[in-house]
């Protein structure tokens, strides 16, 4: 009998987790990566804070909550292998009102169910010790939260892939999947027994080409970036986060250090008018029409319409934006920032209107669709490469 070929659609990182996953643990199976772009990590994996989260956002008991933290280990251990960029800068969690308080004392015993490690409640003077330019009521610091590179990541998990005897090929759009026998072939040429999807903001179009349901559908929201000057960067040691609103999925803006010792703000969420819409006029009237004949687009712009247009005015003025980024740094202000780059997160949304929170993957037949993988998606991805491979076997 012939040695199995399994195919994996898509090149961010937790395709190529995947893919790594797969030559270890099935050592005569012939695995083939196909990545429409000419490169890997092009897109999400490739425009994101570099943050490994530690764990502490997510509902005890969900996939988030368990991947996160095994999979926060597990990069830790494989950049120390491969002379990848990994700090454990720690961050700090920032209650600015009042009100934040009782939500940060309720995300404290969130982090603490979850074993984050070292997770300290501060007060304004400890934070300060952490932070000494940060302002705020109280805080919450997990000092193993990290940053590292995770293009560099993916690009490692490729050369993995390749010593193992599989293959990458890029400029490998996925346009169609049919039934061949009890297996599957691939823009009616490669002929697989297992296909593993993890198409990224192509996820519902592409699960679709395999007979998955509509749902959820993909909504891409555009993350954009403010780059602190040389001058100011030094006023921020690590991260500094708000406490995020429990209605959405997006952790706010927030300053975080990167490898290369440059200091960013942000990301925003602007709701995107193309699937890869980086840049403002991105507009894809194709896909415009699609969101709008999804139910659940609708009933989330009932829903959210204020914080919606809050969003794009923060977009559109440097001054909107950073009023909310300086309660956290006061001294960082709109003289000492300018636009950077900007990403793109693949949201998925359920009918009703609901954007879904936690990692979600449909299993149908010889089909495994990741339909859901946002943050901590990459500090995640060897866990949930584990999680796929004991779901396969």
């Amino acid at each position: 009998m012939a040695d199995p070929v399994i195919g994996v659609v898509g090149a961010g990182i937790v395709g190529l987790a995947i893919a790594r996953e797969l030559t270890a643990r099935r050592p005569g199976a012939r695995v083939v990566v196909l990545e429409k772009e000419d490169r890997v990590a092009a897109h999400q994996t490739g425009h994101n804070s570099g943050v490994v989260h530690a764990g502490i956002y997510y509902p005890p008991g969900s996939l988030k909550a368990a991947l996160c933290t095994r999979g926060a280990g597990l990069l830790k251990d494989y950049c120390a292998e491969r002379a990848i960029p990994f700090a454990e800068v720690g961050k700090l969690v920032v209650a600015v009102r009042e009100d934040e308080v009782p939500r940060l004392d309720a995300l404290y015993k969130r982090a603490k169910e979850n074993g984050v490690p070292g997770l300290r409640r501060l007060g304004p003077g400890a934070m300060r010790g952490v932070e000494p330019h940060a302002a705020g009521l109280a805080a919450i610091h997990s000092p193993r939260t990290a940053i590292t590179d995770y293009t560099a990541v993916a690009r490692a998990f490729a050369e993995d892939v390749a010593a193992a005897g599989g293959e990458v090929r890029l400029r490998t759009p996925v346009t169609r999947v049919e039934a061949h026998g009890s297996r599957l072939r691939v823009n009616g040429g490669l002929v697989v027994d297992e296909l593993i999807l993890c198409a990224g903001l192509q996820s519902d179009r592409v699960a679709g080409l395999a007979g998955d349901g509509p749902g959820p559908r993909i909504v891409p929201f555009r993350g954009e970036y403010m780059r602190v000057s040389d001058a100011k960067a030094d006023l921020v040691r690590g991260m500094v986060y708000p406490v995020p609103d429990p209605r959405y999925p997006f952790l706010g803006v927030h300053f975080t250090r990167r490898t290369d010792g440059t200091v960013e703000v942000g990301p925003n969420a602007v709701l995107a008018l193309a699937p890869e819409g980086y840049r403002r006029r991105d507009l894809s009237p194709a896909h415009l029409a699609r969101l709008a004949a999804w139910p659940g687009a609708w009933r989330m712009a009932a829903r959210h319409w204020r914080t919606g247009a809050k969003e794009v005015y923060g977009s559109l003025s440097k001054r909107a934006y950073m009023r909310a980024a300086r309660r956290y740094v006061p001294e960082i202000g709109v003289r000492d920032v300018e636009r950077a780059g900007a990403g793109i997160r693949a949201q998925a949304l359920d009918r009703d209107g609901g954007l879904v929170d936690d990692f979600r993957i449909h299993r149908l037949g010889p089909v495994t669709a990741v339909r859901n993988a946002p943050s901590p998606a990459a500090t995640s991805a060897m866990a949930i490469a584990e999680h796929v491979l004991h779901t396969l076997e």
